[in-house]
């Protein structure tokens, strides 16, 4: 193998090492601007855009094990990685295709696991990681309030009822 060859293999080899997900889009149409502006909107998420060639990340994905993204290596190709907010990520890519109507979705590996380009958007409409968490604290938090709610409300009850019977006794005097 070709030096040349062999460092851009390795080259997309350690993109594809950065996260736990890759997302593959095609950049057809996308002007320097496009992919400039669509980079700037990844940096919060810590993810990275790069074009690379189909043949490279054929091998690169196989020395990996990667699931199989044979079908999604047609036409020029990037690859999205990086970062660990990957429902964010995908938002933004999704978001950016549907503004400026250039690019589409190819496919995703999530966990090692294939994702089609349809799995990859409903992917962006989940909530982030922060807001899930969130969402379980409240969920483990709730039952506990309850409970305290539930013991407060025997002393409040006899409280209410002390009340009564002194405002019915000063009725009566």
């Amino acid at each position: 193998m070709r030096v040349e060859k062999k460092y851009l293999i390795e080259e997309v080899a350690s993109h594809l090492k950065k996260s736990e997900y890759v997302i593959l889009a095609n950049y057809d149409r996308m002007s320097v601007e496009d992919v400039s502006e669509l980079r700037k909107r990844l940096v919060p998420h810590k993810a990275e855009f790069h074009v690379v060639k189909n043949s490279s990340l054929r091998v690169a994905g196989k020395a990996l094990n990667l699931p199989d993204i044979e079908g999604a290596l047609t036409g020029p190709t990037a690859v999205i990685v990086g970062g660990k907010n990957s429902t964010g990520v995908a938002k933004v890519i999704r978001d950016f295709i549907k503004e400026k109507q250039k690019g589409v979705l190819k496919a995703g590996v999530l966990s090692r696991r294939l994702l089609s380009a349809s799995e990859v958007d409903r992917l962006a409409d989940l909530p982030s990681l922060q807001a899930l968490q969130a969402q379980l604290l409240g969920l483990l938090n709730q039952p506990a309030t309850m409970f305290v709610r539930v013991l407060a409300a025997v002393p409040q009850g006899l409280a209410n009822v002390l009340q009564a019977k002194v405002r019915a006794a000063e009725g009566k005097a």
